[in-house]
């Protein structure tokens, strides 16, 4: 059985004094949390405090971004081995977000997995189609080329740390979300997709999150279906009760 895991992406949101309150708080309510791997990813100036805040606890630290290159004339970029040495274990790569606003393409999400890959991060690769696009019934056609785009030139021996994130564009921050079904179909054959691309042990062993105004209220239906291995949640995750009642959701499945 593949062992969940629920990360929680900040975003644009909490200063370092907000974040250590916020993450000491949730220590305290997932205290007893031992069968799903937990992720806190906050902005960049709140890494190291938030990873000395994390000491000692049961919740890991993962960034919300990384540039290709390890250093140079860069302005505003971050590397691997800055990640690295903020205490990071993992990065998010390819948000919508990033596709969106700042340009990011399956290129530069291939060239940012070998920069995790390279700096021993493992990465969170998301996925994801509009609603034009869900619409057009182009969803898997959309899957199909970013999974392959970013995947692109990999071999498992490589790819043992990879995280999918299935996140649907049209339910981020709208308060819509996939039906249990909907991301069932798509986690579903994205598995299908690297069993293609690779092989079928492989596909079966890729943790596979749901990210799209996951809730309380819908983690339950969400984590049981049987290709969804953990949620990659974005709003609930800045509330400690909010995000905790999620994690205990994962672990009440087990």
């Amino acid at each position: 059985m593949r062992r969940k895991i629920i990360a929680g992406n900040w975003k644009l949101n909490k200063t370092i004094s907000e974040s250590i309150r916020l993450v000491n708080t949730l220590k305290v309510k997932i205290v007893n949390v031992s069968h799903t791997d937990m992720i806190v990813c906050p902005t960049f100036i709140s890494l190291s405090a938030v990873a000395e805040a994390l000491k000692g606890s049961n919740i890991q630290l993962g960034a919300q971004n990384l540039f290709w290159e390890e250093n140079g004339a860069f302005t505003g970029e971050i590397s691997g081995p800055m990640l690295k040495s903020a205490g990071c274990s993992h990065v998010i790569i390819g948000h919508s977000e990033r596709r969106q606003y700042f340009g990011e393409t399956d290129e530069t999400v291939n060239k940012r997995l070998k920069a995790a890959i390279s700096a021993k991060l493992s990465p969170i690769v998301c996925v994801g189609e509009t609603l034009h696009q869900r619409e057009e019934n182009q969803t898997f056609d959309v899957i199909k080329a970013q999974i392959g785009g970013a995947l692109q030139g990999f071999d498992t021996s490589e790819l043992r740390e990879l995280i999918i994130a299935y996140e649907p564009v049209w339910a981020i921050g709208t308060g819509k979300n996939a039906t249990p079904e909907q991301a069932q179909d798509v986690h579903s054959f994205i598995r299908s997709q690297l069993e293609v691309l690779f092989q079928a042990d492989f596909a079966a062993s890729v943790r596979i999150q749901y990210g799209g105004s996951v809730k309380p209220e819908n983690a339950d239906s969400l984590l049981s279906q049987p290709d969804i291995d953990g949620a990659l949640v974005g709003g609930a995750s800045l509330d400690a009760d909010g995000f905790a009642a999620i994690i205990k959701s994962s672990e009440n499945l087990i």
